[in-house]
């Protein structure tokens, strides 16, 4: 899946965490994930206490990362208004 295609995993909706980046809609915010994951988190241990998230939501958010951090476009991103 293209860095774009990522991307298009992560939206933003004002009304769920105040318009933070998270996974498909869902109470399941980026920087979460990757806060678990650099606390060590496994992506298998993720993926067990999230069942509605898949690997490349995991993925999707170290393109997120990647993007923010590169200052890259994120115009793949859906905001909800």
């Amino acid at each position: 899946m293209t860095e774009d295609g990522l991307l298009k995993r992560i939206t933003a909706d004002r009304e769920i965490f105040g318009g933070k980046p998270i996974i498909r809609g869902m109470r399941i915010s980026v920087e979460m994930i990757l806060s678990l994951l650099a606390r060590g988190e496994t992506c298998e241990a993720i993926l067990a206490d999230f069942p509605d998230m898949e690997p490349y939501d995991i993925r999707a958010c170290f393109a997120y990362a990647h993007a923010v951090i590169a200052h890259d476009s994120l115009d793949a991103i859906e905001v909800a208004r």
